[in-house]
């Protein structure tokens, strides 16, 4: 069981006074006190800190903790310059990256932004997964690439990551067509359902798309997203929660979780719902802080840190019940 955070790049998440260069610090403070992934998200809707910027300065600032993005864009750079780009930090953390990816969505989260690379927002899950083949394909050695989309002769040597095939590789979302391809080509899957049985349907379906394609269910690491909040004031925790959801969506709080995993509540209370989530499959947790400021943002980060000892022994009872649980990505070590 991996308990992860997702670290605060956005200018949305930083308080007025906040100092952007405190987040390498906030990386290796989450390190100190237990969770075993940093995540960062990507987008060009809002300032924040480049994902890919972001994890090359915490490879050399952290020792043990999985660097991930969650989701990372790849429409939004060129596919030969992001395998470098990706390659390079694989090797400089040690080869402790993992590398979610998604094609964006509709609206201004997604349509806005192929306009600015210049890419067609027709087929972009086509692209996305030749772009998945390219890399794997130039990590593995390959000096060209022909696929439906992309096409590249004589490349020349790009970097290889630390492990041989490179990273592993995730996909978010849940839609039929995600979970089937998932299933079939991805490492790892991380959705943020609003609902835990939603969640369990969607591992199943993974896991039938990865037997019908010969693979084993724990070729896929099961992983959850979802924005958490410890607050033993119902009331409060709900508005600031609210706070978090229109400054980072622009939209309020319940229409936030009627799409994506909201957990509020005392301590107790959120490591019962995220437990259902346990039961439900998720084997890596990544947690957003639902707060604004790097001081709240900092206590909220401790106060989940309590709770990551219950939620591993949580995984280990629903192991021992029979739920499948999947291997961690494989480290050099290994």
């Amino acid at each position: 069981m991996d308990i992860g955070v997702l670290l605060p790049t956005g200018t949305a998440q930083w308080g007025p006074a906040d100092d952007p260069r405190e987040l390498v610090a906030f990386g290796r403070a989450a390190e100190r006190l237990g969770f075993s992934s940093l995540f960062v998200n990507d987008s060009l809707i809002s300032p924040r800190i480049e994902a890919l910027t972001m994890l090359a300065a915490l490879a050399p600032a952290t020792e043990t903790v999985t660097l991930g993005t969650a989701a990372l864009m790849p429409f939004l750079r060129r596919p030969v310059q992001a395998a470098q780009s990706l390659g390079s930090i694989d090797l400089l953390s040690g080869g402790r990256l993992i590398v979610t990816v998604g094609a964006g969505f509709p609206g201004r989260f997604g349509r806005p932004l192929y306009t600015l690379s210049e890419l067609p927002w027709e087929r972009r899950f086509a692209r996305l997964d030749e772009t998945v083949a390219l890399w794997r394909a130039l990590w593995d050695g390959a000096d060209s690439f022909h696929g439906e989309l992309l096409r590249f002769a004589d490349i020349p040597p790009t970097t290889r990551p630390s492990r041989a095939g490179g990273p592993p590789i995730w996909l978010g979302g849940a839609s039929p067509a995600a979970l089937a391809r998932t299933g079939r080509t991805y490492d790892g899957w991380l959705p943020y359902p609003p609902d835990p049985a939603d969640y369990a349907s969607g591992l199943r379906d993974v896991r039938r798309a990865a037997a019908d394609a010969g693979r084993a269910a724990d070729d896929i690491t099961p992983a959850l997203f979802v924005s958490v909040r410890i607050d033993d004031d119902t009331e409060s925790g709900g508005r600031a929660l609210d706070a978090y959801a229109r400054a980072t969506y622009g939209m309020p709080l319940a229409d936030l979780a009627r799409i994506q995993a909201v957990v509020t509540g005392s301590a107790d209370q959120v490591l019962q719902r995220l437990g259902q989530y346990v039961a439900a499959g998720a084997r890596h947790i990544v947690v957003r802080l639902g707060t604004v400021g790097l001081r709240s943002q900092r206590d909220q980060l401790e106060q989940i840190a309590d709770l990551i000892p219950a939620l591993q022994k949580t995984a280990d009872h629903a192991a021992a019940a029979g739920t499948t649980s999947s291997r961690r990505p494989k480290g050099p070590e290994q």
